[in-house]
């Protein structure tokens, strides 16, 4: 009794102290103080049991890393386990691994869904590192598939809303023009709904395309399409892993509210040169990867671009208006690294991308020229301090621009606008005891933002109108978490984020009248303070066993997300901008809740769930009624107010056999709620559908063919439509319904793929495959937009007008080739 009352009073004692140390403003708030006072409680038990532990003297730790067989790529998400009990670790994101028993022998199982398992007799008298490698299951000579005994991190793992998907499964589903893509793969996740057809970008449970933290290779990527979102910026040949998270966020990631897709890319082949490629109908693609030096240096440079230029380009004359005119875009990602121990490795990436658009009318003397893209670059080192302490240190850039210019006779006009990031993050892992498994690290970005930029010129006259001005943020965080398993059936996953937000000068800050006119103004020197938000971030999964088969899990987490990107259109667009929270803009907040049930069956081979969900997002921000695009800063055309979002989500995934693949549904409301929009009453978001389906088939018929079919429907997007067209003054004027009243129609596509792979008797150098795919297979006629059409006219009285709906793509075939040696 003693120890429990000095235990209460230790954390009664704590709990007074840690809520005194915050602003009222978070403490008032009744949720929070739940939250806090909960993760201290968990805190200080694990601090607890680890005490405990303290008095077991003979437990030791086996750690290393777990590499693939053929390229030496390391193998993220592996699981090793111990055969008899009940416990286990994963690889993180560079392969490494660290697991602490008792003194003992064992038998050391690994294991993961693309590989063949493998088993070792370890006797652990005191710490040893193993290094791991597993055989690709795609390699495996044998017609007889050993699979890894379980794949049960469905049922066994505290974090919810993740979906790993690995290159190879997003191969096997058919491809837009026969270009893979791996966010196309991700729309068809429950809870993921399309932006549009053939749209790469993505709303995640009612939030916007902002809301979505997309890395490469931990570089923020600001714009994810190409050709006006309809195909993303990532190359296959160069992608290791994807992961999705969109319900209970682990605290290391942050600054959106939605969801998490985190992209990672291959290190490069360190024991032979391998050579990768493909040729489709509108782009082509190169890959090269190899040692530099082998087992310690390698490398990959990995190429994409299109050629539709090139293509219509011997179709115009030289005589032609529009000579010169054409549009493409380009990837280049490369990457090297070096290992100079076990403990020690180097890391430097960095990705290019550019669209570019071009067009001449000869006739008009009118020539346009419009660049836009991304650059990332990304330097790591990974270092071991001992057994159970990894860490990860990296120093990030990225870089979004967009330009546009054009030119006609004597007079230019120029455009630009973007973003630009440049970070420092560290991040550690850390195995203390057999049942916990710590992560924590902190970062700052220090952000550029560059509104729309206008220059002119006529003859010699040089015109520079009075542009709104850069502006300038920094941003940090800093995280804990903990991975407890607290027995065979409780586990859960929890940490605390915090997180601010400093708008910094130079900034030149005004003082308006009702019509927007400045009146007086204040000047903020180089990196002085204009305004800071910051908060507290909690995160909470908890997961309780049924069975070995069948678990619940429940989780609560709170975002923060300090830069927003307002548009008008329903996906990211090149002209879109990205605005940071200031003195006018408050930083975004939701609440999601989720909670969920997991079975899986026949041994491992279906997976299935059942989530539901609510999130509720604060201060969120739309144009003001009468919106259009001007000089002026967006933010003073802003307007805030309230969203919510919930549904459910059912997962039905078969991993083995000939046939594979998964059904996902969802049913969900979205819904709005501003002051100033739609007379203050509730209205759908344009990211609401009601129901939305996919389904994913592939069909292994033998070594040559395999099958792929992909089925999507959902309920049409919620629009805005006129209802009455009347005349003022002889003007032809509609009157428009309330916000997103209407509903275009059913939206539903069924795409179709063959692989063929020829199987040589005798081996070659060069293996190839072909890949055959059709888009829309039944042609059917999706929605774009609607637009009205007049024909006849007033004064004859024969004045009609009709609503025509624009459909983008009818059934489209391609081709692909794609070689490897």
């Amino acid at each position: 009794m003693a120890i429990l009352d000095f235990f209460r009073h230790s954390v009664n004692k704590r709990i007074r102290h840690l809520l005194l140390c915050f602003p009222a403003r978070l403490t008032d708030d009744p949720r929070m103080q739940k939250l806090l006072i909960s993760l201290l409680f968990l805190f200080t038990l694990s601090r607890l049991d680890a005490q405990n532990d303290q008095t077991h003297p003979n437990r030791f730790s086996l750690n290393g890393y777990i590499r693939d067989s053929l390229s030496g790529e390391t193998i993220i998400g592996a699981t090793i386990s111990v055969d008899g009990q009940n416990r286990g670790v994963a690889s993180n994101q560079y392969g490494f691994y660290s697991i602490t028993l008792d003194a003992g022998v064992y038998a050391i199982r690994v294991s993961h869904v693309s590989y063949l398992g493998k088993v070792i007799q370890v006797d652990l008298g005191h710490d040893q590192s193993h290094n791991f490698e597993l055989s690709p299951k795609a390699a495996a000579i044998t017609d007889v598939v050993v699979y890894s005994k379980r794949r049960d991190a469905n049922v066994k793992n505290a974090q919810m809303g993740r979906i790993d998907l690995s290159m190879s499964t997003v191969k096997n589903i058919p491809a837009f023009m026969g270009e893979v893509d791996l966010l196309k793969a991700i729309q068809l996740i429950p809870g993921v709904r399309n932006a549009g057809e053939g749209n790469a970008g993505f709303y995640v449970r009612g939030g916007g395309p902002d809301q979505n933290l997309i890395m490469l290779d931990d570089a923020v990527v600001y714009n994810t399409g190409h050709l006006f979102g309809f195909f993303s910026i990532f190359n296959s040949d160069a992608i290791k892993n994807v992961s999705l998270i969109k319900g209970g966020m682990p605290a290391q990631y942050g600054g959106r509210l939605s969801s998490v897709v985190d992209v990672v890319m291959k290190d490069g082949n360190v024991n032979k040169t391998q050579i990768d490629g493909g040729i489709g109908l509108i782009a082509s693609r190169f890959s090269i990867q190899g040692p530099l030096k082998k087992n310690k240096a390698s490398y990959i440079l990995s190429a994409r671009r299109t050629y539709v230029d090139a293509l219509i380009k011997p179709f115009l004359k030289k005589s032609s208006s529009f000579y010169g005119s054409g549009y493409y875009f380009y990837d280049l990602n490369t990457k090297i690294n070096y290992r100079f121990s076990d403990k020690d490795r180097l890391f430097l990436s960095g990705y290019f991308g550019r669209d570019v658009f071009n067009f001449v009318n000869g006739k008009r003397s009118f020539k346009t020229y419009i660049p836009w893209g991304n650059s990332t670059a990304t330097l790591r080192w990974n270092h071991v301090f001992n057994r159970r302490l990894f860490a990860n240190t990296t120093l990030l850039y990225n870089d979004y621009k967009f330009r546009f210019s054009a030119t006609q006779e004597n007079f230019e006009i120029g455009l630009s606008s973007g973003i630009r990031d440049g970070s420092l993050k560290a991040d550690f892992d850390y195995y203390p005891f057999p049942n916990h498994k710590l992560k924590f690290g902190g970062l700052t970005t220090f952000h550029k933002f560059v509104p729309n930029v206008v220059t002119g010129r006529q003859d010699s006259t040089v015109f520079k109108p009075n542009n709104e001005g850069v502006k300038y943020a920094i941003e940090s965080g800093v995280y804990i978490q903990d991975d407890w398993e607290i027995s065979d059936k409780l586990k859960m996953n929890y940490g605390l984020r915090w997180s601010s937000f400093t708008q910094v000068g130079p900034y030149k800050k005004y003082t308006r009248d009702n019509d927007g006119n400045a009146l007086d103004s204040i000047s903020y020197k180089s990196l002085q303070t204009v305004r800071t938000y910051s908060g507290f971030e909690p995160r909470v999964t908890l997961r309780y066993g049924i069975n070995s088969t069948t678990s619940v899990k429940g989780s609560v987490t709170r975002n923060l997300q300090y830069i927003h990107l307002v548009t008008n259109a329903g996906s990211t667009l090149p002209t879109d901008l990205w605005v940071p929270s200031t003195y006018i803009v408050k930083p975004q907040i939701s609440w999601l809740y989720a909670a969920g049930l997991f079975k899986n069956f026949k041994d491992n081979q279906y997976e299935t769930s059942l989530e539901v969900y609510f999130k509720d997002m604060k201060n969120q921000i739309e144009y003001k009624e009468g919106y259009t695009p001007s000089l002026t800063d967006p933010e003073r055309e802003f307007v805030f107010g309230h969203g919510w979002s919930y549904g459910t989500e059912l997962f039905i995934n078969k991993l083995r056999g000939r046939v594979t693949g998964w059904i996902g549904y969802t049913l969900s409301w979205t819904w709005r709620k501003f002051a100033d929009l739609n007379e203050g009453l509730r209205y759908p978001a344009k990211y609401d559908r009601r129901h939305d389906l996919s389904v994913v088939v592939n069909y292994e018929q033998n070594k040559k063919w395999k099958f792929g079919a992909v089925f999507v429907y959902g309920t049409g997007n919620a629009i805005t439509l006129p209802e009455r067209f009347y005349f003022i003054n002889g003007v032809l004027t509609q009157e428009y319904s309330r916000l997103n009243q209407y509903r275009m129609k059913d939206y539903h596509r069924l795409d179709l793929s063959a692989t063929y792979t020829p199987v040589p008797k005798k081996k070659r150098k060069v293996s190839s495959y072909w890949v055959f795919s059709l888009y829309n297979s039944y042609s059917r006629l999706n929605p774009y937009f609607i637009y009205y059409d007049q024909e006849g006219s007033a004064q004859n009285g024969d004045l009609k007008v009709t609503a025509k709906q624009v459909s983008l793509f009818p059934v489209i075939p391609a081709v692909t080739w794609n070689f490897k040696l």
